[in-house]
């Protein structure tokens, strides 16, 4: 946050500077003195500092560095800085600046005397009447108290906290500066023993300055003890009582800063102390409705926070329940564009999608490395992964947290405490803006829709018949901004198009946002674009009768995009490949598709950060392809290869010589390593060919070795995706590689770790019995892991899987565990669906029972209920449990299995009788 004021690179030819020649001449009497050629030179060099011209900034940068050699040389810049007066405000900052920087990088390297000069120089000077000034004082001590300093000037707090009860306001403003500066940056150390804990007499004394006569120290002495709020620090909590009634005594301030910062103590005293609010809490709440509806936007965003914080908490219904009907329409107001911001968001260009892209505007992306996870019933993937996508609001160039979203995040996270109650005061507002004709209010009431979709969309339903249509003609809308959050917000609700027949929603949809995927304005294409990867995830292969049709758009997309969207289509084409799989293996869509991707492909230079979204999208594509992808994929394997073998010398060479090379950006790496597996998943056993003119073996021992969780991850999901699709390259190295995969069974990296296990189950299904000197190196840990509490759900999965395999190749080692797995192993594979990974795994235990049936005896009705759990179980796997189970029963006899079966619920006891006669 600090560093607002930035010391402007210096210019102008300095050759003729003498201040090095003269070694900064000073006359050391009483006090520190400047030599009047050298002051006039540093004088001439700032000044100079603020021309253009680029040559001669660097000329000026380099006499810095050079005049750095001379520790006086700080004395000279804090002199400008502190005593001469009749210099320009901006020269004297800059001064101050420049100084600040040096205290960064050489405050090591000053003598005593020229520390000691600076700070009492400081001390002396905080009041100076000029705020620019104060600030850049109290910035440069913030600096120099951060360099370890707090310790060794143990006269800074006191002096700054005496001071603040001069007479004179600039002394005292200038003081509480430097004082909130140290709070934020140091707020851990105040409350430390380090320094006696200074805390428990700055709080205090901050306290009493709350009700000072000048907004500006009101709101200092606020903004310093709210950084102790999410610390919890003890000295403020000895004060929470009084703390909190200062605040309600300045709840209607005039100043609007003093407003911002009682709202910004509320939300973080709800995170920390909510019991203390509670008793306070109707008033807070109608404190909060006045000051969110703020004429200042910052105070309004600052006062919207509360609702959203509040939400997360459990009194929030109770709290709120009452409140709605006013709450609402706040919120719903808030969320309408600003002037500023249609300025921003160019509101009023309806046409730009010839306008190359700022390189700036395009937000750096990361790959999301590959995880090996099963399919289970009804739902596809884990739980909460799509939790980090923000999608509470579409306006991402105006990345700044604005009062506009947080007021839909608050109404979205509403939506899912409150569900139907949120309706009755909702609705006759958003009737009211879906049909404005003011366009900024239309555009807010679509904005509204999608922020509630979540929450609210069972009770929803009954309008969406109507709704759908009207936002599908909003698509159309003259105003670019309507199309887009109409876009977005149809997106929103792409779970219950989909699950109405086709003809009836889904195809008008699909036509009219591939009709905005062509818009003429980026912003639409963009939102179009993102909304269209929503619903082909959503449809999946309910698309595959339009394949044809989307490709044309997709492709005739790619000769029309600026370089961000581009991005973005690379997306929506990964996804439909994802979505609709091997229904794209037809000639007629390769050629659609192919040659436009390849072109993308080599135009890219091996460095281009582009080529992680394109690689990311051909890894799906050529999964789905499969055999389809044959004519394309040995430019593309090569491809990948070269990338991995680059990284890891450039990582090497890194390594041994930090100084001369630059650490690689493994990302390169990573995606080149998914793009493989996707290579390997779609090609299956026409890989091996590639594999066999590659040294690819080698190079993913090194990628499992790599101190990046990341790069192990990739390269786990590579092995094992190769084990499956020629095993007979991966074998020779079974000896090397298995302890290596050992090492990654830690469940501290989720991913690698299941990666690893997944691995070793496929590995363990091709080996056989010759898995057997290896099941010692990765037994214990797994079983370890499917009894760790909190052990999240896929990776329970796999070690599940995992160890069932290798009891089914080597039973004799794995069969004697059974006691300390068998519960865990069956709780975690009873919601899976029918496949041949669940087949082998019950297999495996199936035989391990066989080994050991004494293992099994204690949690047999666990057994029970994961048999059950099967659908369709192969024929001889269902002999196989039709003998245990009757085995069992035969053992105990009659009776005792009569009382044992009494335990099942009734739902398992008439599913084992309907399917096994038991």
């Amino acid at each position: 946050m600090r560093d607002k004021l930035r010391a402007p690179p210096c210019s102008r030819d300095v050759t003729n500077l003498v201040l090095g020649e003269i070694g900064l001449r000073t006359r050391h009497v009483m006090e520190w003195q400047p030599d009047e050629q050298g002051l006039q030179q540093v004088l001439q060099l700032l000044r100079d500092s603020q021309s253009p011209n680029t040559a001669t900034q660097r000329a000026v940068q380099q006499k810095l560095e050079q005049l750095n050699q001379f520790p006086d040389f700080n004395n000279y810049l804090i002199f400008v800085l502190t005593r001469l007066k009749t210099e320009d405000e901006p020269t004297r900052s800059l001064s101050g600046l420049i100084l600040k920087n040096n205290v960064k990088v050489h405050y090591q390297n000053f003598p005593p005397e020229v520390a000691h000069f600076i700070k009492q120089e400081c001390l002396n000077n905080i009041g100076d009447p000029s705020p620019l000034i104060r600030a850049t004082i109290g910035i440069l001590i913030t600096t120099i108290s951060t360099k370890g300093e707090l310790q060794t000037w143990p006269e800074l707090l006191p002096q700054l906290c005496n001071m603040l009860n001069s007479e004179d306001y600039n002394i005292c403003e200038g003081s509480f500066g430097a004082l909130q500066k140290i709070c934020e940056d140091s707020s851990e150390l105040l409350d430390s023993d380090a320094l006696n804990r200074p805390l428990n007499i700055m709080i205090p004394k901050f306290l009493q300055f709350f009700k000072h006569s000048s907004p500006k120290i009101r709101s200092h002495a606020i903004a310093c003890v709210n950084q102790f709020i999410i610390g919890r620090a003890q000295a403020l909590m000895d004060n929470i009582d009084t703390f909190i009634e200062s605040l309600f005594a300045l709840a209607a301030d005039e100043d609007s800063e003093v407003r911002k910062n009682v709202c910004r103590a509320l939300v973080m005293l709800l995170e920390v102390r909510v019991d203390r609010l509670i008793p306070h809490m109707r008033s807070i709440v109608e404190y909060m409705l006045q000051r969110s509806q703020d004429p200042d936007e910052n105070v309004a965003l600052e006062a919207c926070e509360f609702w959203l914080t509040l939400a997360e908490q459990p009194i929030c219904k109770d709290v709120l329940s009452g409140h709605l009907a006013q709450l609402v329409p706040v919120l719903v107001n808030g969320m309408k564009y600003s002037e500023i911001d249609i300025i921003l968001l160019k509101g009023d260009v309806e046409e730009d999608e010839a306008v190359p892209d700022n390189e700036q505007d395009i937000k750096p992306r990361f790959h999301k490395s590959r995880t090996v996870t099963l399919r289970h019933e009804g739902n596809e993937g884990e739980e909460g992964e799509e939790s980090e996508e923000d999608d509470d609001d579409d306006d991402d160039s105006l990345s700044d947290w604005n009062l506009r979203k947080c007021s839909a995040a608050a109404l979205d996270v509403l939506a899912n405490v409150f569900r139907d109650e949120l309706l009755p005061p909702l609705l006759p507002v958003l009737k009211e803006l879906l049909f404005h004709p003011d366009w900024v209010v239309k555009e807010s009431g679509i904005l509204v829709l999608g922020a509630i979709a979540e929450g609210c969309m069972q009770d929803m339903v009954p309008y969406l018949p109507e709704l759908i249509p009207h936002l599908s003609q909003c698509l159309c809308d003259k105003k670019a901004l309507v199309r887009s959050i109409a876009c977005w917000t149809l997106s929103r609700y792409a779970h219950w198009v989909v699950s109405q027949p086709p003809d009836s929603y889904l195809k008008p949809l699909m036509t009219e946002l591939l009709k905005r995927i062509l818009d003429s304005n980026k912003r639409v294409q963009e939102a179009a674009c993102s909304a269209f990867a929503t619903l082909e995830e959503e449809a999946c292969t309910e698309l595959v009768p339009y394949l044809s049709f989307i490709l044309d758009t997709l492709v005739f997309a790619f000769s029309k995009y600026q370089h961000k969207n581009l991005l973005i289509l690379y997306d929506a084409i990964g996804t439909l490949a994802d979505s609709v799989g091997h229904h794209l293996n037809q000639p007629e869509y390769i050629q659609k598709l192919m040659p436009p991707l390849i072109q993308k492909w080599n135009e890219l230079k091996d460095e281009d950060k582009d080529l992680f979204p394109l690689l990311e999208c051909l890894s799906s594509v050529a999964t789905a392809l499969q055999s389809g992808f044959l004519p394309y994929c040995e430019p593309v394997y090569q491809r990948c290869v070269t990338l991995v073998q680059k990284n890891l010398a450039q990582a090497m060479m890194y390594n041994q010589h930090p100084d001369q090379y630059e650490a690689p950006d493994k990302d390169f790496m990573i995606v080149a390593l998914d793009l493989l597996s996707g290579l390997a998943e779609g090609l299956g056993a026409n890989v091996e060919q590639l594999v066999t003119r590659s040294n690819i073996m080698t190079l993913i021992f090194q990628c499992m070795q790599d101190t990046m969780p990341e790069v192990r991850q990739s390269s786990f999901a590579l092995l094992g995706d190769l084990t499956k699709a020629c095993f007979l390259h991966v074998k020779p190295c079974i000896a090397e590689f298995l302890p290596v995969l050992g090492l990654n069974l830690n469940p501290e990296f989720i991913s690698v770790c299941n990666n690893a296990t997944w691995a070793i189950g496929e590995i363990a299904i091709q080996m056989g019995t010759e898995m057997q000197p290896f099941v010692a190196l990765v037994l214990n840990n797994l079983v370890e892991i499917i009894n760790r509490p909190n052990t999240p759900k896929t990776l329970l999965e796999n070690t599940a899987i995992t160890i069932g395999r290798l009891g089914y190749v080597c039973p004799q080692e794995v069969a004697p565990m059974l006691p300390q797995f068998v519960r865990p192993w069956c709780t975690s594979l009873r919601n899976i669906r029918d496949n041949e990974e669940k087949d082998s795994a019950f297999r495996g235990i199936c035989v391990m029972i066989g080994v050991n049936p004494g293992g099994v005896v204690q949690d047999f009705i666990f057994f029970c209920d994961a048999v059950a759990s099967w659908v369709n179980p192969k024929d001889d796997l269902r002999d196989m449990f039709y003998k245990i189970l009757h085995g069992f029963k035969d053992q105990v006899g009659e009776d005792n299995w009569q009382q044992f079966s009494e335990q099942f619920p009734p739902l398992l006891k008439e599913r084992l009788s309907a399917c096994y006669g038991v």
